[in-house]
């Protein structure tokens, strides 16, 4: 018996594996079925000309000597004594179960058509002839499934191919072989050229390109693997094309490609997952459109960039985008509200009663921000010195954010500040005189984990807690609450000073902060080990907001009480800094900033140009914050 290949199953070849199981019942059997008719000696044989229906088998998928080689076959010349019949025979069964049926004069075929020479009228032969046949079709057939992608395999079914055009050019198997020999010669050249095509960009969203071309092939082949990916990838080229557009903000060429990559297969989630990418992108640049459009609104040409904006902003969206109608109703309101006074206090209503905490207007001005050269305790992250101009004014919190206003805030909205959902924060521990992780310690708790009192300011939250209270805030006000930039807290920390601290170069002045002082007291007698000699605030640990004296700009405790979250991420130093007082951020950065001294600073911590970082999820009993209102 001979050697039959193994065949590897897929879906689109399940007729063809069926067909093969029928052959080889069929050589099973063969003993059983009457006789065929004798296949044809060899000297009868007919020529490869005799073939007019079906293609010569050439294809142009390697330009070497070697295809040539693959589609030229000669019949070895085998010869057989008449006493070496039996020989012959065993020979003949050793090609069969070795599977060998056509190269040498050793292989099954040369050697039963020299065997069915000798013996023209040999039944036997004759269907030992017409199985080997059939086995050389199957060894192809076996081929063609890995030669898909795999040019080896599909030389070895060209090679087969070449037999039996030679040999049995008008068997009725054999013209259907070499058919399907031929669509998958022409689908490995479609194949390729779609390869080609997709590796120069051609896609092929307007015709033609590397989508024509694996259509094509899969036109041939249906559901052939390496074409099939192919589609994927033309998709995927198509769709990155989409995304790309998007971040150029030309959303109309995003949509159009990506219509492009609907129609290249039906696949129910790998559109809607990119149009969502898209949307994201597109509100992303409606938000950073917004926002440029309301900080321009405070220049004396701030109506004109504002009204660009707006209509940048409707050209990609609706004009019912939250966004887009925000800076249309911020526009009318400049138009006839007018400008706001340089020290001007005032507060916003909100929107279901109350009103929202007191700000005051700071004057636009230019300042050097951080630490120079020769600033005694001066770190090269406060560095170099380098000049700001705020074009415009800003408003900002008079006050630290308190527990009450930021309760408010909980009460109406249900949101679960980070230090409530994790269950814990860093507080000071009486006993110790350390900071310590406390359970069950939040916004709601004091320095020591106490509950706090509404008029203290809120500590124990994040940058995104105060976040999404400024938020909330701007829903409330229908004005536009942030979080300062780095550069907006140490120019009203300042306050128009350029001193070491903002009161000057020595301590500070009776009730202007409250920050440790060598008088001050721990309820257990403990003492600051460094603080500024001499100063007495009357408070261990955060004091009510406003309790201690204003700052030139009016504003209370931004030097001392407790530090202040800002908007901006950390960052090693202030080269290449917005020189414009705008926040400095990254996408995805995990460490923010926060400036001013607090009731537990160093006299070191309390400079103008001092800076830390925190965590996004950093909490403790030393960090609030206070907004910036945009005007």
């Amino acid at each position: 018996m001979f050697r039959l290949p193994a065949l590897a199953e897929t879906d689109g070849d399940r007729d063809l594996r069926a067909g093969w199981t029928a052959i080889v019942i069929v050589l099973l059997l063969a003993a059983c079925e009457p006789e065929k008719k004798p296949a044809p000696a060899p000297a009868k044989l007919p020529s490869v000309a005799a073939v007019p229906s079906v293609r010569a088998g050439s294809v142009s998928i390697s330009g070497d000597d070697a295809l040539a080689q693959v589609l030229t076959w000669s019949l070895p010349a085998v010869v057989i004594e008449k006493d070496g019949v039996g020989a012959a025979r065993r020979r003949l069964k050793h090609a069969l179960e070795a599977g060998d049926l056509f190269e040498t004069a050793d292989s099954a075929i040369p050697l039963l058509l020299a065997l069915q020479q000798m013996q023209p009228d040999d039944p036997a032969l004759a269907k030992q002839v017409a199985q080997t046949r059939m086995a050389l079709i199957m060894q192809g057939d076996a081929a063609l499934i890995d030669g898909d992608a795999d040019l080896d395999a599909l030389r070895m079914a060209q090679r087969r191919a070449a037999v039996l055009r030679k040999l049995w050019p008008a068997d009725t198997d054999v013209l259907a072989y070499l058919a399907r020999v031929d669509r998958s010669e022409r689908a490995w050249d479609h194949n390729a050229q779609g390869d080609a095509l997709l590796a120069a960009g051609q896609l092929g969203e307007n015709g033609g390109g590397a989508l024509a071309a694996y259509r094509v092939a899969l036109s041939l082949r249906p559901g052939q693997p390496r074409a099939s990916q192919g589609m994927v990838a033309v998709e995927t080229g198509l769709i990155g094309r989409a995304e790309a557009a998007a971040l150029q903000g030309d959303f109309n060429q995003a949509q159009q490609q990506l219509a492009y990559a609907a129609k290249v297969r039906s696949d129910p989630g790998t559109i809607p997952a990119a149009l969502r990418r898209i949307n994201a992108i597109r509100g992303n640049r409606l938000r950073r459109l917004r926002d440029q459009g309301l900080i321009a609104l405070g220049d004396a040409d701030g109506l004109r960039i504002a009204r660009e904006r707006l209509a940048e902003m409707l050209r990609i969206a609706d004009p019912s985008d939250p966004a887009s109608v925000e800076l249309r109703q911020r526009i009318d309101l400049v138009g006839h509200y007018g400008l706001f006074r340089p020290g001007q206090v005032f507060t916003d209503e909100l929107r279901h009663g109350g009103r929202g905490p007191e700000l005051v207007v700071i004057p636009h001005g230019t300042f050097r921000m951080g630490a120079p050269e020769d600033e005694e305790d001066a770190k090269p992250a406060e560095q170099p010195q380098h000049e700001v101009r705020l074009e415009r004014g800003f408003a900002l919190g008079r006050n630290e954010i308190t527990v009450g206003e930021f309760g408010r805030f909980v009460t109406a909205t249900g949101y679960t500040p980070r230090a409530t959902q994790r269950g814990h924060s860093m507080a000071y521990d009486a006993r110790s005189g350390n900071f310590v992780r406390g359970s069950g310690i939040d916004w709601r708790s004091t320095y020591d984990g106490k509950p706090a009192a509404a008029g203290m300011p809120v500590v124990h939250v994040t940058a995104r807690d105060a976040e999404a209270y400024a938020e909330w805030l701007s829903t409330e006000t229908r004005a536009h609450y942030r979080l300062p930039s780095e550069a907006e807290f140490e120019y009203a920390l300042r306050a128009g000073s350029q001193t070491r601290y903002p009161w000057g170069d020595g301590g500070p002045p009776p009730g202007s902060e409250n920050v440790t002082g060598g008088l001050d007291r721990s309820p257990q007698r403990r003492t600051w080990s460094n603080a500024f000699v001499g100063y007495d605030d009357g408070w261990w640990g955060p004091a009510p907001a406003g309790s201690m004296a204003a700052n030139a700009y009016g504003l209370h405790d931004m030097a001392g009480n407790v530090s202040e979250w800002v908007a901006d991420c950390w960052h090693q130093g202030y080269r290449r800094a917005p020189a414009n007082g705008a926040a400095w951020v990254n996408p995805g950065c995990r460490n923010r900033m926060y400036r001013g001294g607090s009731w537990a600073s160093a006299p070191a911590q309390v400079r103008s140009a001092w800076r830390v970082s925190g965590g996004m999820d950093a909490t403790n009993a030393r960090v609030g914050f206070r907004l910036v209102r945009q005007i």
